[in-house]
């Protein structure tokens, strides 16, 4: 039996840039299952990711794999020169394939459902990031998402494009970017303890519901150890249900044990892995 991949629909550009297309797997020229795959430019590269894959008929017969395998030779052909698969956290199934496929687990995302906005702690204040305080903020910001890039296995070239590429799609006004809240923690001396980034309405839950996303949370060195990490979240939670949103997500990379441990204590729960590899 022949397992091949075929066009659903045209190519369509995808955002940044990029190209996506639906694809049907078929299995002697007969449809048994689906998949997307969407090529995003990174600087001078270009990444890969499958999603929307589902198998309807012959389950456990191999389909999967060769679709999954086919559409890496796509996204080859495309230019990329990695992949990623976003995999619900209950697919159970899709998480073994991928493991067995040579992917692993970069990121995972978690989310919690907001109900009233917590307080803050005495003896801290909440600024906005200012045009003067934001070119500073920026290279922080750029900085630690490389440091974590790398950390999940990225090499540094691929980690810095990404970082570049992510920051000037998501914040093209800089820190007058409607949509997102960029905000500094102050101690009573004056320190800045911290910094967050949320985007106060990233995407739609597919009931409709409106989700907001913290992009980054980062805690000075010197402060690190004291909680700050944890008001910088209620904090989110706050900008969040300011604006009516009342669920909020993040992605942490999977080697930031601490920042997996503070979110779970705060009720978040994880409902995707990202799981990638290189395509040599």
């Amino acid at each position: 039996m022949t397992t091949t991949l075929r066009p659903v629909s045209p190519e369509t550009p995808a955002a940044g840039g990029g190209r996506t297309r639906r694809w049907q797997i078929c299995a002697n020229g007969r449809p048994v299952g689906a998949l997307r795959t969407t090529a995003t430019p990174r600087g001078d590269q270009c990444w890969g990711d499958i999603s929307e894959l589902e198998v309807w008929e012959g389950r456990r017969r191999g389909r999967a794999t060769v679709g999954v395998l086919a559409a890496e030779e796509v996204l080859r052909g495309w230019g990329c020169t990695r992949v990623d698969a976003d995999v619900p956290e209950a697919a159970t199934g899709a998480l073994r394939l991928a493991e067995a496929l040579g992917y692993t687990e970069r990121m995972r995302n978690m989310t919690k459902r907001l109900t009233a906005a917590p307080g803050l702690p005495p003896g801290v204040v909440a600024r906005p990031v200012d045009a003067a305080r934001y070119p500073a903020w920026l290279d922080e910001a750029k900085a630690g998402y490389v440091h974590d890039l790398c950390g999940s296995g990225l090499s540094e070239e691929q980690a810095r494009a990404k970082s570049d590429a992510d920051h000037r799609h998501l914040l093209p006004q800089g820190h007058a970017t409607p949509g997102v809240a960029l905000r500094e923690l102050y101690g009573t001396d004056g320190a800045v303890l911290g910094t967050l980034w949320v985007a106060l309405h990233q995407r739609d839950l597919p009931d409709g519901r409106p989700l907001a996303w913290v992009m980054t949370v980062e805690v000075a060195p010197e402060q690190r150890g004291r909680g700050h990490g944890r008001t910088l979240m209620l904090l989110a939670e706050r900008e969040c249900l300011d604006t009516g949103a009342h669920d909020l997500g993040l992605n942490v990379f999977t080697g930031n044990g601490v920042a997996i441990g503070l979110y779970t204590s705060l009720g978040y729960r994880v409902t995707n892995r990202v799981l990638g590899k290189p395509l040599l």
